[in-house]
C-alpha cells in the first residue's frame, strides 16, 4: 500500500513499537552445507522470542539486489527505496548534527590507504576517531576551492563527511570508492553536463588531500561516495503521527533516523548504553529504532567468529529489552553481510515480529533456515512498517 493510503489509516494508540536492527544480520556458511553466523551463534533468548513471534525473510530492495545501508533502512521504515533515493553524504552530515542548507552538496568520505596507485585498504585499518579528527582538521585548514565554502567533518573511525557550500552545485556525481582493494580510485565524473563544475571541485579536493597526506604510510588517500543534497521526504510524524526516536551509537544511523523525522537520542558506544537510553526515554516516545553495528563491521572484515560473538552479545541483552514489555518488537537486519563475502549481499534477511496479536508460527529458532519456514514467508521489507503499526493498533480499518 502507498504511503498516502497508509497515512489515511493512521490512528493513535498508547502501544510501544521497538524496531531492533542488527546491521548486516544475514550471513552464509563458510563451507557448503555449513552454518551461517546466526545459525552458529548461541541465541537462547532470541530463539525463545522467535517461538512466540511470526517469522520470515525480507527483501530490502528486491530479489538479487544488494542494498546499501540507506536503502536497507528506508525499507524497514516503510519507504520504497526505489522511489526515495538519496546519497549517503546527507546521512553522514545529519548524523553528526551538521545543519545542511538546501543548496549544499554532501558526500561520505573514507580515509583509505593507497600504494602504487592502487587502494590497498579502503578503511585505512579503521583508524581511531581521534586520528581521523586530526586529519580532518588538516584538510579543513589547508584545502582551498575557489568560490566554495568547504567543511571536512569527522564522523567515526575512518569515516568523515564532506560538504560543499556554494551556488549552482550539483550532486549528480559518480563515486570514487573502487569497492574492492587492489584497484585504483576513479575520478569523480559528472552524470550530466551541468555537474562538470562540481566534479572538478570534488577532484580538486581529492588531489589536494592526497598531496597533504602523501607522507603518511596509512590513511594517505580519500574516497568519496554518496554525493547528495537534502531530500524532500515525508516523515514518520507526518505520515503516522508517531513520536519516534532513533538510538544509534554510529552517526550515519542517527542521520537516517533524523531524515525520517525521528529524534536522534544521545547514547553511549555499547549496546548496554543503547538499551539504557531506551529505558530512560521509554515514556517519551511510541516508536523506537535501536541500531547495533558490530554484526555488519565483523562481516565486512571477513571475521566469521567475531560476527558470531556480536550476535551472541545481542542475545545476552535481549532480556533487558523484554523487561520494558514493548507491545510490538521487530528484530531483523537492514541487509545481509556474509563474512565469506566481506560485504553486503543480495540474500534475504531473517525477521521476527512479536506482539500479543500476532499468530505465532512453528519457528523455534531465529536463523536463516528457521525464518525461511515462517508464516511471513519471503516478502518486501517495506511491508514490515504496516505490520508493526497494525499489531500496535495504530491503523484503522480500510473501507466500509
Amino acid at each position: 500500500m502507498e504511503l498516502e493510503e497508509l497515512r489515511k489509516l493512521a490512528t493513535s494508540s498508547p502501544s510501544k513499537i521497538v524496531l531492533f536492527v542488527m546491521d548486516g544480520l544475514g550471513g552464509l556458511p563458510i563451507e557448503t552445507g555449513g552454518l551461517t553466523e546466526l545459525e552458529s551463534a548461541r541465541t537462547p533468548n532470541l530463539d525463545a522470542l522467535a517461538a512466540k513471534s511470526i517469522c520470515g525473510l525480507h527483501e530490502p530492495v528486491g530479489p538479487g539486489i544488494t542494498p546499501g545501508s540507506g536503502p536497507g533502512h528506508l525499507s524497514l521504515f516503510g519507504y520504497d527505496p526505489l522511489k526515495f533515493e538519496f546519497g549517503r553524504g546527507v546521512l553522514e552530515a545529519l548524523g553528526v548534527d551538521f545543519e545542511l542548507k538546501g543548496t549544499d552538496v554532501a558526500a561520505r568520505g573514507n580515509f583509505a590507504t593507497e600504494s602504487g596507485g592502487l587502494i590497498t585498504d579502503r578503511r585505512a585499518g579503521r583508524i581511531s576517531s581521534e586520528e581521523s579528527a586530526k586529519i580532518c582538521h588538516l584538510l579543513q585548514k589547508n584545502v582551498r576551492l575557489p568560490g566554495v565554502e568547504l567543511f571536512v567533518i569527522p564522523v567515526k573511525e575512518h569515516r568523515f563527511a564532506l560538504v560543499f557550500r556554494g551556488e549552482g552545485l550539483s550532486d549528480k556525481l559518480t563515486e570514487t570508492d573502487p569497492e574492492k582493494e587492489g584497484r585504483p580510485a576513479p575520478k569523480v565524473l559528472p552524470l550530466e553536463p551541468a555537474a562538470q563544475g562540481s566534479a572538478d571541485l570534488a577532484n580538486s579536493f581529492i588531489d589536494q588531500a592526497q598531496k597533504l597526506l602523501a607522507n603518511r604510510s596509512n590513511a594517505n588517500m580519500v574516497l568519496l561516495r554518496g554525493f547528495a543534497k537534502y531530500p524532500n521526504i515525508p516523515t514518520l510524524p507526518q505520515l503516522y503521527g508517531l513520536r519516534a526516536a532513533a538510538i544509534a551509537s554510529y552517526p550515519m544511523y542517527r542521520g537516517l533516523g533524523k531524515l525520517v523525522g525521528m529524534d536522534a537520542l544521545r547514547t553511549g558506544e555499547t549496546l548496554k548504553d543503547e538499551l539504557a537510553t531506551l529505558a530512560e526515554n521509554y515514556d517519551k516516545f511510541d516508536y523506537f529504532y535501536v541500531h547495533f553495528k558490530r554484526t555488519d563491521s565483523a562481516g565486512e572484515d571477513g571475521d566469521y567468529d567475531r560476527k558470531v560473538r556480536a550476535i551472541e552479545e545481542v542475545d545476552r541483552e535481549i532480556p533487558e529489552l523484554l523487561r520494558l514489555e514493548p507491545d510490538v518488537i521487530v528484530v531483523t537486519g537492514d541487509h545481509s553481510t556474509p563474512s565469506v563475502l566481506r560485504g553486503h549481499s543480495w540474500h534475504p534477511v531473517p525477521v521476527m515480529l512479536y506482539s500479543k496479536y500476532c499468530r505465532p508460527d512453528a519457528v523455534a529458532e531465529f536463523s536463516e533456515r528457521g525464518c525461511a519456514g515462517g508464516a511471513l514467508g519471503r516478502f518486501k521489507a517495506t511491508e514490515l512498517m504496516p505490520l508493526a503499526l497494525a499489531n500496535a493498533l495504530k491503523l484503522s480499518k480500510f473501507g466500509a
